[in-house]
């Protein structure tokens, strides 16, 4: 935690100082997720590895049958990995992801897994960025481990709290700056080519041997989009939190959890638990809540966005994702790290290009690794995200 830059920062976080540190967010799903969870979440994320959708292939393969991608984990969580980063009260504020670091230990998810997490406040950060001018990044730990005690994966999101008047009146991603791209059909035919080259080059999963890798190698490239209303719609019903009774609060007795306390957003971007009761919509993530922007163009421009946007989370995944596709069926990300420069909006195509960096025969893995960049950019060019993943490979 940083002091703010001056004694007129203008953001009042005082709410917040009394969490770092503390373990809060107590959310628990009832069920074990099942195979056509795993399904959504490829089909959501555009992701067509049959190792995770088609059962005959999947059996066929040493899993054994469908197993979920290392991305899916966020998908076991309450809040999309990113509430432990968002404690206290700031009035007037909303918030959007700021980038995502994982480590992975080896304990793949499978149909009938049940995640239990452990989630903390690491604390924060304060800037005058030129979207919102008093801005915090706040970090929110979690750690998950699957109904036998063994650790799957542990996450740190980043997010960032602003000020909605401030980010509203300096409009960065204002409407009138941008309008959703229109494609002809000649355009939406190369994207579909890209998109099909990309499925084709490793779909029967082989993964390259460490010792053929170079510095240098560049990963084919991947295609995603255009992102629309309902691709956005689809992203958010991927996560089983926002499918309607699947979670529950569980904190110990005596605890007050503060996800379930005002954050200081704007009452028609807060969930109503107690509504929700009776009207799971007013629960659910994409009717209501702080996540409904996504999909309502009017409380996008409200909150500074300019209209709807995509999700961070699934930035990361497709990240996660393009590596892991690449390092095929034997390979494994054991570290993952991603920072969001700019959401993917409404209109736009992501194009995902990796390049190998680092090659490393020693690792605190203890087995060979290479290091991948990936750079997520826009059909204009503009940079979305920039993230690398640590990969093992078979020798």
């Amino acid at each position: 935690m940083t002091s703010p830059p001056g004694s007129n920062f203008g953001m009042d976080v005082r709410d917040v100082d009394r969490y770092v540190g503390q373990r809060l967010v107590y959310a628990e799903f009832w069920d074990p997720c099942n195979a056509t969870d795993i399904r959504r979440w490829v089909q959501a994320m555009d992701y067509p590895n049959p190792l995770h959708w088609d059962e005959g292939f999947a059996r066929a393969s040493s899993h054994g049958g469908i197993v979920a991608p290392q991305s899916f984990t966020v998908a076991m969580d309450y809040g999309h990995g990113c509430h432990p980063s968002c404690v206290g009260k700031i009035p007037g504020s909303h918030l959007i992801f700021a980038g995502e670091e994982w480590w992975y230990y080896g304990t793949p998810i499978r149909p009938g897994d049940k995640l239990v997490q452990e989630r903390s406040f690491a604390g924060y950060k304060l800037a005058d960025t030129a979207f919102a001018g008093p801005t915090m990044f706040a970090d929110g730990d979690t750690l998950h481990r699957n109904q036998h005690g063994a650790l799957v994966a542990r996450e740190r999101a980043t997010s960032i709290r602003y000020l909605v008047e401030e980010a509203a009146k300096r409009a960065v991603y204002g409407k009138q700056n941008r309008a959703p791209r229109q494609w002809s059909q000649a355009e939406l035919d190369e994207v579909a080519r890209l998109r099909l080259a990309w499925i084709l080059s490793n779909r029967e999963g082989i993964s390259p041997r460490f010792e053929s890798v170079r510095v240098g190698d560049t990963l084919p490239r991947r295609v995603i989009g255009p992102h629309s209303r309902v691709s956005f719609a689809l992203e958010c019903r991927a996560h089983r939190q926002n499918i309607w009774g699947t979670w529950r609060w569980n904190a110990p007795a005596g605890v007050t959890d503060p996800a379930l306390d005002d954050a200081g957003f704007a009452a028609d971007m807060s969930y109503d638990f107690e509504a929700r009761k009776i009207d799971p919509r007013q629960g659910d993530g994409l009717h209501h809540g702080p996540s409904s922007g996504h999909i309502n163009a009017e409380k996008g421009e409200k909150v500074g966005m300019g209209g709807v946007y995509g999700y961070g989370s699934s930035m990361n995944a497709w990240h996660t994702d393009t590596v892991a596709y690449w390092a095929g069926e034997q390979g494994y990300i054991w570290h993952s790290k991603t920072q969001f420069r700019k959401p993917a909006f409404e209109g736009d195509v992501t194009y995902v290009d990796g390049e190998v960096i680092e090659v490393s025969k020693d690792s605190p893995w203890g087995l060979p690794v290479v290091k991948v960049a990936t750079r997520m950019t826009t059909q204009d060019g503009d940079t979305i995200l920039k993230g690398t993943a640590t990969v093992s490979l078979p020798l």
